[in-house]
């Protein structure tokens, strides 16, 4: 077979390596180099202001690690301020990341996930699992005013924070790797469905964190609480989280027809959510 050498050379490729051939929807073929481990890092340095804000730095470091980074190095121009180290050393926590090297002006972070040995479906499945259990624990939080139980659901959220970076990191990589997509068993035109999908998850999560916070806030004032009222709430929010779970199985099981009906579902919790307006 014969091979363009400008494409040879832009994919480093060398006498005796592997190629793959994938067979597309239409049946055509695609030829990419097959998936090697990996032996060269991405490497990126990001200089940092000695007054940078917090939030400035987390959205640095995540957009570097979705678009695929392995070492980011954080460079300060004078020396990382106490606020600045203690919310880099959180972020990697959230990141399944590591510090290899650290002093008072420069740190060096390093991913430790392997994406040619992941599972994208199984990532998928483990976020909504734990999404699933906050939703259930948090309707028990309401009905029995249970602010320990709430709290617990707070805690759980930032585990869904950290399945969340990962997928989306492992998607991206996949959508524009093809021996990727291969290895990990997806479409690469999937791949636009299933970042939709963990974004969705992530967003119910930040959702029952409110709730649960919600709860919290409102304990010492249940007494006050009109019992219809509550009763209406916590029917709205038992409707809502049966009509997520349902979705995910639906979306699994890639069912049309059952589409619909999660579509109904959706008129009917907007007839609870109106129906609530009328309380004082």
């Amino acid at each position: 077979m014969s091979l363009p050498k400008p494409w040879i050379k832009s994919n480093n490729l060398k006498r005796g390596d592997i190629l793959a051939l994938e067979v597309q929807r239409d049946l055509s073929l695609v030829i990419h180099p097959a998936l090697k481990p990996r032996d060269t890092a991405r490497f990126i340095t990001v200089e940092v202001d000695a007054d940078e804000h917090i939030d400035a730095i987390f959205r640095t470091v995540i957009g570097c690690y979705l678009n695929g980074y392995s070492d980011i190095e954080l460079h300060s121009n004078r020396i990382f301020s106490v606020a600045q180290q203690t919310a880099i050393r959180n972020l990697v926590k959230s990141l399944y990341m590591r510090i290899i090297s650290s002093n008072a002006s420069s740190v060096v972070l390093q991913t430790l996930m392997n994406e040619s040995m992941a599972d994208i479906f199984s990532g998928i499945d483990r976020m909504h699992l734990i999404t699933l259990s906050m939703c259930n624990d948090v309707v028990r939080a309401m009905k029995e005013w249970d602010h320990e139980l709430a709290r617990s659901v707070i805690s759980l959220e930032e585990d869904v924070d950290q399945f969340m970076f990962f997928l989306l990191r492992l998607i991206r990589s996949a959508a524009i790797d093809p021996s990727l997509a291969t290895k990990l068993g997806v479409d690469m035109l999937d791949c636009l469905d299933l970042q939709t999908l963990v974004d969705l998850i992530e967003r119910v999560a930040d959702n029952v964190y409110k709730v649960a916070d919600s709860v919290i806030q409102l304990e010492e004032y249940k007494d006050a609480i009109p019992a219809a009222l509550w009763g209406t709430l916590l029917q709205t929010t038992e409707s809502s989280f049966k009509a997520y779970e349902n979705a995910i199985e639906v979306f699994k099981s890639s069912s049309v027809e059952e589409c619909g009906l999660i579509i109904d579902q959706q008129y009917e919790l907007s007839k609870l959510a109106r129906s609530i307006t009328p309380f004082p």
